[in-house]
């Protein structure tokens, strides 16, 4: 009979790696979202509950840091994570005065009588309020998880590295999603600002800005004359030049801003909104316009693919429904129209799975190791005819060697740059829950 083949002994796990592996990251993540829904139904359980979570979150981290195996790995990937904040902050930066700009062209004026677009997505979340139970009604309703959430649980994954729950380095996947981030925005830019759709809420701007009352001078020349004159469209597509006379308009406020006053055209300030620029872009929020297409729902969409992608499970599953339930709450209460929400996530999902070249889940280790033993297969076919064992063991040797992280830096500099990395974070994870009101 033939002797049984005796089996490879699996390679032991590191127990934070059997901790979370087995879904206590999904199970902290969830506990996090839950906690934080407390402030709703009981927030005396809420203020014990979530300083209490964050402190175990931050302990575990800080614990785990010291132990960490990739250190070098996030020093290499350091230069790349600062250059993609700096990307994404230019991109929020254009992003800023683009909503202004196109929040303010028109004028409050036209703001108050644009009547919204017609939005079946809407008709259809209204007419499931009269046909579904109730509980499922409210808990459509219900502000289950917001924007700060879904930051939140990235920051989670990130962390998550430390204990070998998805693949270092942690700053590669961090500069993935926030390139990824600065593109989704530059396009939301470049989308919204090509046409200026009237807004699901028509008292937004009145209530939220200090706009002048008349149309930026160039609506004035080529939009008003012909917003609904059937006549006058058909005579401008025809001749294919603005002909019509201006009418007569107060004149634009003009401040000086120095070197910024080309600005003043495009964010259109008014006496006492502040005495530069800056005042009116941190006014700018959210925008009184229909955006194409929304920037909540494109930070939800790229949150959970890096979950799927990082970590998968059935919390990618979770984060996903949570998506549709983020997208359905936006609809339903007129923050933006259905159409935003679904390009946002197509756009989302396709921007992520171009962005792979940054970081990938893929093992690239055992890429290494394959494309060296290709280089040295014939040096090993020939060692083998040779029975030359020395050379065999060497070649195997860098082989494996192809496959591990190289140095390059003294321990000294790893050691400080993973001390200042864990305290930077958490300090901004703290000072963003000190200094916000939602978290």
């Amino acid at each position: 009979m033939a002797k049984a083949k005796a089996r490879r002994p699996k390679p032991p796990r590191a127990p934070a790696r059997r901790l979370l592996g087995f879904g206590g990251l999904g199970i902290a993540a969830a506990a996090y979202v839950g906690v934080d829904y407390l402030r709703y139904l009981s927030p005396a359980w809420h203020d014990r509950l979530q300083p209490a979570l964050w402190a175990a979150l931050a302990l575990a981290a800080a614990a785990r840091a010291p132990f960490y195996r990739h250190w070098s790995a996030e020093l290499r990937a350091a230069l790349p994570f600062l250059g993609s904040i700096a990307f994404m902050l230019a991109a929020f930066l254009c992003e800023a005065i683009s909503v202004r700009f196109v929040s303010a062209v028109m004028g409050l004026q036209w703001h108050r009588s644009a009547a919204p677009l017609p939005d079946t997505g809407q008709w259809l979340l209204l007419s499931l309020n009269e046909k579904l139970p109730q509980s499922i009604v409210n808990l459509l309703r219900a502000h289950v998880i917001t924007l700060h959430h879904y930051l939140m649980l990235f920051i989670m994954l990130g962390f998550s590295v430390l204990f070998d729950c998805i693949k270092a380095p942690g700053l590669g996947i961090a500069t993935r999603y926030m390139f990824t981030m600065a593109i989704g925005r530059l396009l939301r830019t470049i989308t919204f600002i090509a046409t200026i759709l009237p807004s699901a809420r028509p008292w937004c701007a009145a209530a939220r800005y200090r706009i002048p009352q008349q149309p930026h001078p160039w609506a004035q020349k080529y939009y008003v004359p012909y917003a609904s004159d059937s006549n006058a469209i058909r005579s401008v597509i025809t001749h294919d030049m603005a002909y019509a006379a201006v009418q007569a308009y107060p004149d634009e406020y003009r401040p000086d801003w120095g070197r910024m006053s080309f600005l003043v055209d495009i964010l259109r300030p008014t006496p006492g909104e502040g005495p530069s620029w800056y005042h009116l872009l941190k006014k700018a929020s959210g925008g009184c316009n229909d955006l194409m297409y929304s920037g909540h729902m494109l930070v939800a969409v790229l949150t959970a693919m890096a979950w799927m992608e990082a970590y998968g499970g059935w919390i990618s599953v979770v984060i996903w429904l949570l998506v549709l339930h983020s997208a359905q709450r936006e609809v339903r209460e007129r923050h933006h129209y259905s159409v935003d929400c679904i390009v946002a996530i197509y756009v989302g999902v396709l921007l992520w799975r171009m962005t792979g070249f940054i970081w990938s889940a893929r093992d690239a280790s055992r890429a290494r190791r394959l494309a060296k033993l290709d280089e040295v297969q014939s040096r090993l076919v020939h060692a083998a005819k040779d029975s030359d064992i020395d050379e065999i063991r060497g070649l195997l040797k860098e082989v494996e060697l192809a496959g591990q992280e190289k140095q390059g830096f003294s321990q000294r500099a790893i050691l400080a740059f993973a001390a200042g990395t864990i305290i930077f974070t958490l300090s901004c994870v703290l000072i963003a829950f000190t200094m916000t009101s939602d978290g």
